[in-house]
């Protein structure tokens, strides 16, 4: 081999580098927000102040919030990313269903109202992500008219996707099943909350985003 070629091949070896913002997709309450603390903390260390708001009640997350600048490493890549969680995405929200969850009914209409612009926010977002990180409860039925309904969206913006089954140290998860809903898109099990399976999907982000 020439001392050309060499120098290059040297040269293109340390700069296989990738940017792209990455957003984090799907309904209410599937653990969007832990995952986005998960990478957050693995990135920035356990000191990290930086924290996303994650709760048992749906809709916590009524706004999007974006981090930039994380660096995920694997091997001799490196992916330079900005990441962005969204607000749960639902066909519905109605203030009554906080109040039955112990949410005063002042409070609740307010966040019913946060949560629907937050809604809509979300899917303007699609715009500005390159790739899609759809998380999903595993423990649910994901044929359902939110989740077909944001796949299509993703389809006809020619988005690439992962499907995060989240929750799977749950033992009524069935990660088996969403594959077999969406056999055409990569889906990897995980939970979140217990930092399970996050390997694997930082590997299966390097295999389909970079």
């Amino acid at each position: 081999m020439s001392l050309k070629k060499t120098f290059f091949g040297f040269f293109s070896f340390f700069r296989r580098k990738k940017k792209l913002t990455m957003g984090l997709y799907g309904p209410p309450n599937a653990g969007k927000s832990t995952l986005a603390n998960v990478f957050i903390k693995q990135i920035l260390g356990e000191d990290s102040e930086l924290e996303f708001s994650a709760s048992s009640l749906e809709h916590e997350t009524r706004s999007v919030q974006k981090v930039e600048k994380l660096e995920l490493k694997k091997g001799s890549k490196s992916m330079d990313f900005t990441l962005i969680d969204t607000p749960g995405i639902a066909t519905k929200i109605d203030y009554e269903d906080f109040v039955k969850k112990g949410v005063k009914k002042s409070d609740a209409k307010i966040r019913a109202k946060e949560a629907t612009q937050g809604v809509i926010e979300s899917i303007k977002w699609l715009d500005n992500v390159d790739a899609v990180l759809i998380v999903l409860d595993a423990t649910l039925n994901p044929y359902s008219q939110v989740n077909i309904t944001l796949i299509g969206n993703l389809v006809a913006k020619n988005k690439k996707v992962i499907i995060v089954a989240n929750k799977v140290d749950l033992k009524t998860a069935n990660v088996e099943k969403i594959k077999l809903v969406f056999p055409d898109y990569p889906v990897v099990g995980v939970s979140a909350k217990k930092e399970e399976g996050i390997e694997e999907l930082h590997s299966k982000i390097f295999e389909e985003f970079f």
